[in-house]
């Protein structure tokens, strides 16, 4: 899903409650805070030798372990619409990806794959990454040829 959208889906929900489902079907527990929104930008050459750039709005989501402390605190769609509000002049008007990172037993990063709006509230639907060979006619991936790697 893309930040248009995204943020589009949250203006017109608001005050909507969110769940973020993580690829493996469990979900973020639902206190979580929205620490950071950044614009990240990757400029790379892959292995074929080919200069590349990917530019993504990712939001790094936090969660207290003192449940006591913030069990009245929850994120709903309209303070989140806030918040990307205030982000704004360094997000720009790209339209990209939207990641979201988030630390279980490691930090990951996972691409928004799409959201649903429930009666409970709106739900993201948070997809996986994976790494791949950008130029396999070069590298000769899947074949007897050497490797340009």
């Amino acid at each position: 899903m893309n930040f248009h959208a995204f943020r589009d889906l949250l203006a017109t929900h608001p005050g909507e409650k969110l769940h973020l489902m993580l690829p493996d079907k469990s979900f973020v527990p639902a206190h979580f805070h929205i620490t950071e929104v950044g614009r990240v930008q990757k400029d790379f050459v892959d292995c074929g030798g080919t200069h590349r750039s990917s530019t993504t709005c990712l939001l790094q989501v936090w969660v207290t372990h003192d449940h006591e402390q913030d069990k009245n605190h929850r994120l709903d769609s309209a303070k989140l619409s806030q918040i990307l509000k205030a982000a704004a002049p360094l997000l720009g008007d790209a339209d990209m990806p939207v990641e979201f990172e988030f630390e279980d037993v490691t930090i990951s990063q996972f691409p928004l794959g799409g959201a649903e709006v429930t009666p409970s509230g709106i739900l993201f639907y948070l997809g996986t990454k994976h790494t791949a060979c950008l130029a396999p006619e070069k590298c000769g991936v899947g074949s007897e040829s050497s490797s340009c790697c």
